[in-house]
């Protein structure tokens, strides 16, 4: 079904979301060797298999969306087309993730990274006005925590230093378990330092510890976190805190840190009176849209249409945007409320 609302995507993977044929051309073009003589066959090499066993396995999908996106040109043609496919979809503001120390394999440094992708943000901005897009910078966790800090921090300063020129927030993506996520803590200690905003995985293919680290950092915003519902005392205090969760139905799924859409927690979480938004992950890994997931929320996870407006209007509050931008956000949703 077309939900014509002004959506929203707080929780969109860059490096997920590059269109199938880009991916193929770009494999092509820069003499990259895979196991694929077509684009038929290359697809499924950027896409999870419905028997995939755990979140790790997923992330085994990144490895080729990586290896193309080393320069500058790849960095802004997959941004724009992707903001590009954001229009299409109706999407009236995104907020997409990309973790700079991941394209430095090459001649680029993290600074030049995220200048390739703010140059294909700004291209698909000149001609779409009606969409607003912000970046958020990823830090990795890659092992023990260690092994990047230097990178990670670099992350943090330059998310400082990009603010206002589109890059909006930090976060931490990466696997999760490997070690305790409370190691990551002089990443965050460094964000509140320079004031800057930032998300946070957790509580996805790990417990709700997790996510009780991430709001020990002073994070109000956390990316997944459903299994929080695990522990009680925790939901109550992510309620009294005002922390919104970016749940992703379809990503759960397929990474097996749910079993079904019948068995995720995101409406107990929604009925208890949390925060929690419906975003996507990565579009193309998942082969998924807004409107897909809404689908899943109303015909097999219990949501109705109203529900899926207010939790349209808690993405908005979330979002990494000004007050103003916000208002204006909120007024279109409750626009569509009224006339539902």
């Amino acid at each position: 079904m077309k939900y014509n609302y002004p959506k929203i995507d707080l929780h969109l993977h860059l490096d997920g979301s590059i269109l199938p044929q880009t991916a193929w051309e770009l494999v092509q073009e820069q003499g990259i060797e895979v196991p694929a003589k077509d684009l038929e066959s290359f697809i499924p090499l950027i896409m999870v298999p419905k028997n995939c066993k755990d979140v790790n396995e997923c992330l085994e999908r990144f490895e080729i969306p990586v290896q193309i996106l080393q320069d500058k040109a790849s960095l802004k043609r997959v941004t724009q087309e992707l903001i590009d496919w954001l229009v299409k979809e109706g999407v009236a503001y995104a907020e997409i993730r990309f973790a700079p120390q991941l394209h430095t394999r090459g001649e680029l440094n993290q600074r030049d990274a995220i200048d390739g992708v703010l140059a294909g943000r700004e291209a698909a901005l000149q001609e779409h006005q009606e969409i607003g897009i912000g970046i958020i910078l990823c830090a990795m966790s890659i092992g023990a925590e260690a092994i990047n800090m230097a990178e990670n921090l670099e992350t943090v300063r330059l998310t400082k230093e990009y603010l206002g020129k589109g890059v909006v927030a930090l976060d931490l993506a990466g696997a999760e378990g490997i070690v305790p996520l409370s190691n990551f803590a002089p990443v965050f200690d460094l964000a509140r330092e320079m004031d800057v905003p930032f998300t946070c995985h957790a509580g996805d293919s790990q417990g709700p510890e997790t996510v009780e680290d991430a709001l020990n950092f002073g994070a109000k915003r956390l990316g997944h976190g459903h299994h929080v519902y695990e522990d009680a005392a925790l939901c109550q205090r992510a309620i009294q805190e005002g922390v919104t969760f970016e749940i992703c139905p379809t990503s759960n799924v397929c990474c097996q840190s749910t079993m079904g859409y019948g068995e995720h927690y995101v409406k107990k979480m929604y009925d208890l009176g949390m925060r929690v938004t419906i975003n996507t992950d990565n579009m193309t890994l998942f082969d998924l849209t807004l409107d897909k997931e809404y689908d899943h929320c109303i015909h097999d996870m219990g949501f109705t249409e109203d529900d899926i407006l207010q939790m349209l209007l808690y993405a908005a509050d979330a979002s990494f945007q000004s007050q103003g931008e916000k208002e204006s956000l909120k007024k279109r949703i409750l626009a569509c409320k009224k006339g539902a």
